[in-house]
């Protein structure tokens, strides 16, 4: 078996993971992985990630239903950043209930919602 080595060591033990859907190369969002959410998401194909503001490791999509399933991975020439490029099951992956995080458009000095949501929220997380 390879073992792939990332650099944990600059921010606090954690390293930036971009996700992408794997059809669209529509960015869905950033989140961060530390070791063991590496090796987790390398062993059962699924996305997990470490919550810096619960400071636990999280299974996306083990609340929502709406998991993300590996289907590439890059890393990038430090060895610091990963792209995940997933299937997003269910088609949302922002808690509010839309495709991407990045649903607000910066047009002419101001910010508009872009993205209309997939499933709301309120029903999802109690």
């Amino acid at each position: 078996m390879i073992t792939i080595k990332l650099d944990f060591n600059k921010l606090d033990g954690l390293v930036p993971a971009i996700v992408q859907d794997f059809e669209t190369g529509q960015v869905l969002m950033l989140a961060f992985m530390n070791a063991q959410a590496w090796e987790t998401t390398l062993s059962t194909g699924k996305a997990t990630y470490y919550s810096r503001t619960r400071k636990k490791l999280w299974v996306k999509g083990e609340t929502s239903g709406h998991f993300q399933i590996i289907k590439e991975i890059r890393i990038d020439c430090d060895s610091d950043t990963v792209l995940l490029k997933v299937e997003q099951v269910g088609g949302a992956a922002c808690h509010t209930g839309r495709k991407s995080c990045f649903f607000q458009c910066v047009e002419a000095g101001s910010v508009k919602v872009c993205g209309k949501p997939i499933f709301n929220p309120k029903e999802i997380y109690k």
